[in-house]
């Protein structure tokens, strides 16, 4: 991948374009990947704890994949939704293209995949689900989670998948901390060296969201 990160708006390496099956929302699929997106060769590890520890989504409304790569979370939430706006943001350019051609092999016509600055304004959502960026560093990081669990709905949850040895538990801390006033901060499981919290804006009256068994 050369210089190139996952995180690049405009990757220079060659696309290597491949192609690869997986399974999202019970249904086998055979995908487009390329080099210079995050885990093109197959479902990582994080995403698939998250796909795998979450409820089902909501059956309409907006739906946001933060951070989407070639779209394994967006795609699974257009399945399972097919009449909700899911919206698959990321700055790399080529991995919306890749979530583009994806939804359309899938006859998925739900799909939005936009940079961030092109998500509308006056869009909230009824759930965030992500395996956000961690690489890109602690500051911006905390910037991009300022910046969209506010945008949440009342009474809806965001979703989020970090590794352990990546800071997930002082990133639930510091979620704790900085959504204080009508949210609450939640570990709702753990696996394969990932935790899956979950943050909840309540509305009012306060209320509680779904909790896994």
């Amino acid at each position: 991948m050369g210089s190139d990160h996952y995180f690049t708006a405009a990757p220079a390496s060659p696309e290597n374009l491949r192609r690869i099956r997986v399974v999202l929302a019970g249904r086998e699929v055979e995908l487009t990947t390329a080099a210079g997106v995050f885990s093109p060769d197959h479902l990582d590890v994080g995403t698939s704890v998250l796909l795998s520890n979450t409820p089902p989504s909501p059956p309409g409304g907006h739906l946001l994949d933060l951070g989407c790569g070639w779209g394994p979370i967006a795609l699974s939430l257009a399945v399972a939704s097919p009449h909700a706006t899911v919206w698959a943001v990321d700055v790399n350019e080529r991995a919306l293209d890749l979530v583009r051609r994806n939804a359309a092999a899938l006859g998925l016509d739900n799909v939005n995949a936009v940079t961030p600055d092109d998500v509308p304004e006056h869009v909230s959502f009824r759930t965030i689900r992500s395996n956000p960026p961690i690489r890109v560093g602690k500051s911006e990081l905390h910037g991009l989670l300022e910046r969209w669990i506010p945008r949440l709905d009342e009474r809806a949850d965001g979703w989020f998948v970090i590794s352990r040895n990546l800071g997930a538990d002082s990133l639930q801390r510091w979620l704790a901390s900085t959504f204080d006033d009508g949210y609450s901060v939640y570990r709702t499981a753990t696996g394969r060296g990932f935790r899956v919290l979950k943050v909840r804006r309540h509305g009012t009256p306060r209320t509680e969201g779904i909790v896994l068994p």
